[in-house]
């Protein structure tokens, strides 16, 4: 028997779901049920990035606050 060891993360499961979201809108703008500028389609996208690299700089930040 072999032990397998599976885990999680917030940033993987919040990015996972903008990306369903960004599928979602795709196929929706592609189908012409919805007529949303290409701008909200990509939104899951960019907005999880926007995010993720907000956060990576205040922990940076704070990182180099306390090593002073």
């Amino acid at each position: 028997m072999s032990d397998t060891k599976t885990t999680s993360s917030a940033a993987g499961c919040t990015s996972s779901v903008g990306f369903i979201l960004f599928l979602t809108f795709l196929i929706l703008k592609l189908c012409h049920v919805i007529d949303w500028s290409w701008w909200w389609v990509t939104a899951p996208l960019w907005i999880s990035a926007g995010l993720a690299i907000i956060v990576l700089i205040f922990i940076l930040g704070i990182a180099w606050m306390v090593s002073k």
